[in-house]
């Protein structure tokens, strides 16, 4: 039950997609070795997709950011778009 504690609070805690990314691959690497016990790896492949689909989110988003940067109208003109920037300060 301890386990299962620890894996939320893990995502409860966002992380930083650099952060992320490499808890994922240390997870890939502890797997890989396979000397885990059953309950462990899937535990820790619980962990590893949840990850992978907050990274993945996070790429999406920054991926629609760009395009609407780059996006231009149908007259040509630029396409532009306010955004919010985190932690920018006033």
């Amino acid at each position: 039950m301890s386990e299962r504690t620890q894996g939320e609070k893990l995502e409860a805690a966002p992380v930083s997609f650099e952060d992320g990314i490499k808890r994922l691959s240390e997870i890939v690497q502890t797997l890989e070795r396979g000397d885990l016990p059953l309950e462990d790896s899937l535990r820790l492949f619980e962990e590893g997709v949840g990850l992978s689909r907050a990274s993945q989110e996070r790429l999406d988003t920054a991926q629609k950011r760009v395009e609407e940067l780059l996006g231009f109208e149908r007259d040509g003109k630029p396409r532009t778009k306010d955004f919010e920037v985190r932690g920018e300060r006033e």
